[in-house]
């Protein structure tokens, strides 16, 4: 199958080139890239006023298949990467069971073959039933199609534990996704320890609870050489420990989520248990801090943390409701207009942080804007202004803090391997 897309601005994230061009894609992969092509083809798309790019690719989802479905499932999901400009997605091991053996890696990997299109990438657990005591077969399950390994939404405070489980994967080229919190410090509590949770005679989560298994899992890296990698940063503290460590040379990477550069503690107040994620909204200083590591680098990787929950669980108290937010059909509109549209980075670099660079940190031969990559691609309209309505998502989940936010930013076609999974109606 051929497809042609004319007249777009297209974005090549690795040059920082944004240029007119037209895109041929033939079989799956991108075949020609240049102005004014005239080919035969089975679909045409003009993309003229609109923004073309690599597909997104998420590296840090929850899909809660198997076991937890009614929150959401892997076909569901799918759709709402699509939706979101979403081609490819690491999706978390927390399940019911735990993603921790090749069976259920396997399990993840034949289901996603009924979904839309959109490559699903399994992180298996890093320990069994993610209690943080006995590992996981890392050579097996990367044999069965995992990508990474992590207990995410678990901290592992075993530090030799992980120390043992960065020696095997070295030699795997297999990252280790990390979720910061030290469990003691945090455990049973909602909110950022600060003025809101003093307001609210809550016992908070403090940052540094974050930031000592930030500079542990560094430290860890340093010393067994082993690439890390750690999941949904928070504070500006821990931006400058990754940055002070990637300068020494640590195979250490990173990322955030939108409601990190965009949000503050303060949003709790006013939405309560909507506004309650893992690791918990920070301060002004820390959404600087954070904007601050995207904008040189320090960053490498914007995610979304996608965490559906059912309308009933989110309807409980702050202190009894559960973690997490969706975010797939809202991430690259809250990005553009957070940090696009104010000026702080330029389209190329937001890319980078969206496609190409998550791709590379997980090995996958995606997220490039080059001649015999595969045709996964977003394309979009970085003007058109959309408001946020949760009904209208394919996602099973309704839980965000961004109802009804007013974002710029839409996408129109998401293409994967030269064929539209998604069209706006």
């Amino acid at each position: 199958m051929k497809l042609l897309i004319k007249n777009g601005r297209v974005v090549h994230p690795v040059t920082g080139a944004v240029v007119l061009q037209d895109i041929l894609a033939d079989n799956g992969v991108l075949a020609m890239m240049e102005r004014g092509l005239d080919v035969e083809c089975d679909q045409v798309i003009d993309a003229k006023g609109l923004i073309v790019a690599p597909g997104l690719v998420d590296m840090h989802v929850h899909l809660r298949d198997p076991g937890l479905t009614y929150k959401e499932d892997i076909i569901t999901g799918c759709a709402a990467a699509a939706r979101g400009g979403v081609t490819s997605l690491a999706c978390m091991a927390n399940t019911s069971p735990a993603i921790d053996c090749p069976e259920q890696v396997k399990y993840v990997l034949s289901r996603a073959k009924e979904a839309c299109g959109v490559q699903v990438h399994p992180v298996a657990a890093l320990s069994k039933g993610l209690r943080g005591e006995e590992p996981t077969e890392p050579e097996e399950l990367k044999a069965a199609g995992a990508v990474a390994l992590s207990d995410d939404g678990n901290n592992v405070d075993n530090a030799n534990l992980m120390r043992d489980v960065l020696i095997r994967v070295r030699g795997l080229k297999m990252p280790v996704l990390c979720h910061c919190e030290d469990t003691t410090m945090v455990a049973g509590r909602a909110v950022n320890e600060g003025s809101v949770s003093r307001q609210l005679w809550l016992e908070g989560r403090p940052a540094i609870a974050e930031e000592l298994m930030v500079m542990r899992d560094a430290m860890l890296s340093e010393e067994t050489g082993a690439p890390v990698h750690i999941c949904h940063v928070s504070t500006a503290r821990s931006v400058e420990i990754i940055r002070k460590m990637k300068k020494k040379g640590v195979h250490i990477t990173c990322e955030t989520c939108p409601q990190y550069f965009t949000l503050t503690e303060d949003e709790v107040l006013t939405q309560g248990s909507m506004a309650r994620v893992n690791p918990p909204l920070r301060t002004k200083t820390d959404v600087a801090g954070i904007i601050a590591g995207l904008k040189d680098g320090t960053i490498d990787v914007i995610a979304t943390d996608h965490a559906p929950h059912s309308a009933e669980e989110k309807a409980r108290t702050l202190t009894r409701a559960p973690s997490g937010m969706i975010g797939l059909e809202t991430s690259l509109a809250i990005t553009l207009t957070q940090l696009y549209h104010t000026k702080k980075m330029d389209l190329p670099a937001i890319i980078r942080r969206m496609s190409t660079n998550p791709a590379d940190i997980l090995g996958l031969s995606r997220g490039h804007m080059s001649l015999g990559a595969a045709a996964d691609l977003v394309i979009f309209d970085a003007d058109e202004e959309w408001t946020v309505d949760p009904e209208q998502f394919a996602s099973k989940a309704r839980n965000t803090p961004f109802a009804g936010w007013k974002l710029k930013g839409k996408v129109k076609y998401t293409i994967a391997g030269g064929k539209v999974i998604y069209q706006e109606q």
